[in-house]
């Protein structure tokens, strides 16, 4: 019996091995970890949008919100086409008990008015099973859209890579089969205090740690003598929760909106479900830069997944001395930014990084892994390396934005990845776009602004603290970020 059991045993530990490696290196999904084409546009077809929350000087929070009220114009300007993926749409607080806007409910009833008001448009909703706490709770929001005749679309997050593959690769073999249901729980709701319980089966679910973590919108648009369809690529999430986060955005009024489609398709492929096209007639209009326009001409390209990471990369590697990177990131951990990062630093370029002390999350505090010891890490590297901390009270400083300048040349990689193992490791499902411009383009302008406000504390407000204000050097906490970076055994 020993015997037996021991073969048992050991049968099933090669057997979790052998599934935890498939699920990390098995073929992803068609379509998935792509960069579009080179698109050549016009840079005033280029908008910068930002959320931004700071105290001022008086010590008064205060916020100050562009992007969700151009995604609230895009919805009430389309007449024919509008599609949306967002990860976060909830109304759940965490052990917060209020919040600052209820974005969820803002964004459900603009697309149930749009679709009433115009019964034949397209609307498409894309999101992550996280809404409904993976089937063990229920959302109104998405129930009312669905009965509304909107095509919404849970994504099969099953399909994708293991970034938890110790956890994932068991519950792949024993725990997905038990299904979830979203009555008869008895453990506290883990993402809102005040909700009902949960099941057992939610909590196994949620500790694969994985996501479509995209955030963008595509909407056909007729702005004075401009028509087409426009793309809104941004870190921020329609989640009454994340209302007050510091957020950033880009809209892209051609072009892009293409390659966005068909990165939206091969998610509703492996969801099962489909996604219509656009009228031919909106399809035809704008998809190449008129040369006759006036102004900076820019090229835009969409990145998802992996490619964000490659792309990263090279732009840093290629940064030489007397250049500049401006960061502005939620979370930093990925080992081969961080290596570049140094890198770059040890060359002579000149970097500067805003980062979320990573000590809010909605009503609990953190314990700052992994910003702060990646910090220690750059700052001890050496070189022009400056860390600033945003400074945060309850919210989050959520964007995500890496600017390079270099002479007179610009380029600007921002969206939905925080630049970690499982949002650029092919892991989570990521949507950024990559811009080149001139430093002159409207939209680098305005986020260079952005940037150099939240350094200088411009205007009597205080966006950011110095370095020591959150300084960590525990080797403990080190090894703990190594680790739950290498094993995906974390959160971020």
């Amino acid at each position: 019996m020993k015997k037996k059991r021991i073969l048992v045993v050991s049968l099933t530990f090669l057997l979790c091995i052998i599934v935890g490696l498939w699920h990390i290196y098995k073929p992803l999904p068609n379509g998935i970890s792509a960069q579009g084409e080179v698109h050549s546009i016009s840079g005033d077809d280029i908008t910068f949008l930002s959320d931004i929350t700071y105290l001022d000087k008086d010590g008064q929070r205060v916020s100050e919100q562009e992007i969700f009220p151009e995604v609230f114009a895009m919805i009430d300007e389309a007449q024919e086409y509008i599609l949306i993926d967002m990860f976060l749409f909830n109304d759940m607080l965490g052990t917060a008990t209020e919040s600052y806007k209820g974005l969820s409910g803002e964004l459900t009833q603009k697309l149930l008015a749009k679709k009433q008001s115009s019964p034949d448009i397209s609307i498409t909703f894309i999101t992550d099973p996280i809404n409904t706490v993976y089937g063990g709770d229920t959302s109104q929001h998405i129930n009312a859209m669905q009965q509304a005749g909107i095509n919404v679309i849970i994504t099969d997050v099953k399909k994708l890579r293991d970034s938890n593959p110790v956890y994932s690769a068991p519950w792949r073999i024993f725990g997905q089969w038990w299904g979830n249901s979203s009555s008869g729980g008895w453990l506290p709701h883990v993402m809102d205090a005040r909700r009902g319980k949960l099941t057992l089966r939610t909590y196994l679910r949620l500790f694969n740690f994985k996501a479509n973590h995209r955030k963008i919108m595509i909407a056909d648009y007729q702005r004075g003598q401009k028509s087409g369809i426009a793309t809104l690529v941004t870190s921020a999430n329609p989640h009454d929760g994340s209302s007050a986060h510091s957020n950033v955005a880009l809209r892209i009024d051609s072009a892009l909106w293409s390659d966005v489609l068909r990165s939206e398709q091969a998610v509703a492929d492996f969801s099962d479900a489909t996604i219509p096209n656009p009228p031919i007639q909106l399809s035809n209009q704008n998809t190449k830069v008129k040369q006759q326009v006036e102004g900076d001409i820019a090229t835009v390209r969409l990145l998802t997944e992996g490619k964000i990471k490659n792309a990263l990369v090279r732009q840093i590697n290629a940064s030489k001395a007397g250049d500049q990177i401006d960061m502005m990131m939620f979370y930093l951990s990925d080992r081969d930014i961080v290596k570049a990062i140094k890198d770059a630093g040890d060359r002579g370029v000149k970097i500067r990084m805003i980062l979320d002390p990573n000590k809010d999350a909605f009503g609990r505090e953190k314990n700052g892994v992994p910003n702060r010891q990646i910090a220690h890490e750059i700052i001890s590297n050496g070189g022009d390396v400056s860390v600033r901390w945003c400074n945060t009270h309850g919210e989050q400083c959520h964007a995500k934005m890496t600017l390079f300048t270099s002479g007179e040349a610009a380029t600007i990689i921002m969206g939905s990845a925080n630049l970690t193992r499982r949002n650029i490791g092919d892991y989570n499902l990521e949507t950024n776009v990559i811009v080149k411009s001139s430093r002159q383009t409207r939209a680098i302008k305005d986020a260079n602004e952005l940037f150099t406000s939240h350094w200088e504390n411009r205007n009597q407000r205080q966006y950011t603290l110095d370095y020591q204000a959150y300084s960590d050097e525990s080797i403990s906490k080190m090894i703990l970020y190594k680790f739950m970076e290498a094993t995906g055994l974390s959160s971020f």
